[in-house]
């Protein structure tokens, strides 16, 4: 097994370890150069400050102040925008979370409203067909007392109904499906029929009403 090991690594005695050894050897010396030639610059300003401050001519040493002076209020100046930025970016966050957290509350029965809408649709369709015998009627007023419950927890949840005979047809609440002849009873861009019921969450429409407007 140790043999087995040995195969799996280079030896210093293969030709490929060796040339793999050699071309790191010859990276690594040609970036000496570079690194030693930043560390050249940084030092010489380093020492030409030093010798600035510490030189005998008393202008020489208050311009080397006054040019540390500047440098530092310029260094100073551009943290500050930078943590300015920072509060900034984080105030937006914060704004930006807050304000989609009062949209989940505020519009959280939205999902209450379409599981309920096509239960409704279908009880007033019921309601619409004529009761002609006693039990039919009994049934006819059984949907109704059903439908009273749901439009009840509509309410509740702020979600009220749009779409009324006689109302100006409005695009951002209605949806014009037909057209008719307008009269006395119906003006032009009037709602003369609702074939669908709307309803809007407090201020966001969740489905338009489906309407006959005359023109």
């Amino acid at each position: 097994m140790a043999k087995d090991n040995e195969k799996d690594f280079p030896s210093e005695k293969d030709p490929k370890f060796a040339e793999k050894e050699a071309q790191a050897k010859a990276t690594t010396k040609a970036a000496q150069p570079e690194t030693e030639s930043a560390k050249k610059i940084v030092d010489q300003e380093e020492k030409a400050d030093l010798d600035e401050l510490l030189t005998d001519d008393p202008e020489a040493q208050i311009a080397a102040l006054q040019k540390q002076v500047a440098e530092l209020q310029q260094k100073n100046s551009e943290l500050d925008d930078k943590f300015l930025r920072s509060q900034a970016e984080i105030q937006n966050m914060h704004t930006r979370h807050q304000r989609e957290r009062e949209n989940l509350q505020k519009y959280s029965a939205q999902k209450l409203a379409t599981a309920i809408l096509p239960v409704v649709d279908n009880l007033e369709r019921a309601l619409a067909v004529d009761a002609d015998t006693e039990q039919a009627q009994q049934i006819h007023k059984g949907v109704e007392m059903v439908l009273e419950h749901f439009k009840t927890a509509l309410t509740d949840n702020g979600i009220k109904p749009l779409g009324k005979v006689g109302e100006v047809f409005d695009p951002n609440q209605h949806q014009a499906v037909q057209t008719s002849s307008a009269d006395d009873e119906h003006p032009a861009d009037t709602i003369s029929q609702v074939l669908q019921r709307g309803y809007q969450l407090k201020d966001r429409v969740i489905r338009p009403a489906m309407v006959v407007v005359a023109k």
